[in-house]
């Protein structure tokens, strides 16, 4: 690889490959803890739509008729299996690039910045791009049964009798609802964060350098999605228009 003036440690891989990685699974854990709240107090777009998902679910618990939450939750549903469906084709076509290894170290040769990489090595790339597809169909087919699950407990909360308001049967059953629906988005979202991840992970393919670059480069955008974007304002407006209307923050539900 371009710039590998230090004896290699690990085999295939240089030590300017190991520290890009290092640096991959470094930022996706710690931006996986941040959108989920636990390094970072700043809101995060994911913890905001949580609190509107216990929003909705409590609203729907007042509705008599509930065609408009099972059209929701049938949306979660085919949103899940469309993503878990491209990770299981992608995983395929990974295995076709270890059969056309030969081909494709050609066509990177050409490629500007890219160095010449042994096959062993880009056959550990390959594998580790397979790995984190894995990764990301596991937690999209979880995700799918959580939201098949949800179905089922909003399906179990109690009718709200006409003129009276929740008791506690229908609380306790709304939470539960609840509850499982979160679970369901968050181990979506951590297999939507593998399939963009992945994307960062193709620089390694051309060096890695190039890895540290994409890297940082997806680490921005998904940070400013989660943190900065129009998006998440969306969810927090306060007002609607030139007039006064309901807070939509978290705390506020």
């Amino acid at each position: 690889m371009i710039g590998d003036s230090s004896t290699p440690l690990f085999g295939p891989m240089s030590n300017l490959d190991v520290a890009a990685l290092t640096f991959f699974l470094a930022g996706w854990v710690l931006h996986a803890l941040g959108a989920e709240g636990h390094i970072v107090k700043r809101l995060s777009l994911t913890r905001a739509m949580n609190a509107q998902r216990a929003a909705w679910l409590a609203t729907m618990a007042r509705r008599e008729v509930r065609i408009v939450d099972t059209s929701i939750m049938n949306g979660l549903q085919q949103g899940t299996a469309f993503f878990a469906s491209s990770s299981l084709i992608a995983i395929g076509g990974c295995f076709a690039l270890l059969g056309a290894s030969d081909r494709v170290l050609a066509v990177l040769s050409d490629v500007p910045l890219a160095g010449a990489t042994a096959r062993p090595l880009f056959e550990i790339k390959v594998f580790g791009l397979i790995v984190i597809l894995s990764y990301s169909f596991f937690k999209f087919g979880w995700a799918y049964r959580l939201f098949n699950y949800c179905s089922i407990l909003i399906g179990a909360v109690p009718q709200l009798r006409t003129g009276s308001e929740p008791d506690e049967e229908i609380h306790i059953a709304v939470a539960r609802a609840t509850r499982m629906n979160m679970l369901g988005g968050k181990h979506f979202n951590a297999g939507l964060r593998g399939v963009f991840f992945s994307i960062g992970y193709l620089g390694w393919f051309i060096d890695a350098r190039v890895f540290f670059i994409t890297t940082i480069i997806l680490l921005a955008v998904l940070v400013r999605r989660q943190f900065f974007s129009e998006a998440r304002e969306a969810v927090l407006v306060q007002e609607l228009g030139p007039g006064k209307g309901p807070s939509m923050r978290p705390d506020s539900q």
